[in-house]
């Protein structure tokens, strides 16, 4: 049929997508959905920012990060500041409530993730994240 490497690749990753999406709507940690976190961590990360350059950072439209900021910036995850260079504009900054809970979220998901690979190497995570890594930036590129 096709290249069995390839097929082994494709139905892991199918499985994977599938176990991941099964775990995160039953183990809900917090008010924070993936593409909040992904939001949080880049501010959290690049420090305050506009919507367009964390649009293309994300690779998502600038009317999805603007909809995901508003929902942020509702809970009182992010507020919004000057942009210093045009008054016009503005950045998105995490606010004290969202620093906090987003640490709280990550450190719930470090958690998850140890006790998955508690049988692991150290090597054999460090293989698997830099693989991961390696992956995502293929998909981003292609």
């Amino acid at each position: 049929m096709g290249n069995p490497l390839l097929e082994k690749i494709e139905l892991e990753m199918a499985v994977l997508v599938r176990r991941v999406t099964s775990i995160t709507s039953k183990n809900k940690i917090g008010n924070l959905d993936r593409s909040a976190y992904l939001l949080m961590h880049e501010l959290s990360v690049e420090g305050p920012s506009g919507v367009k350059t964390l649009a293309e950072n994300l690779q998502l439209d600038t009317s999805t990060v603007s909809r995901q900021a508003a929902s942020l910036e509702k809970k009182g995850y992010v507020s919004k500041i000057p942009d210093p260079t045009d008054r016009r504009a503005y950045f998105l900054q995490l606010t004290e409530s969202g620093t906090s809970d987003f640490n709280e979220y990550k450190k719930a998901r470090l958690d998850r993730f140890e006790i998955l690979t508690e049988d692991w190497t150290d090597e054999e995570r460090k293989q698997f994240g830099n693989l991961l890594k390696k992956f995502n930036q293929a998909i981003s590129e292609k």
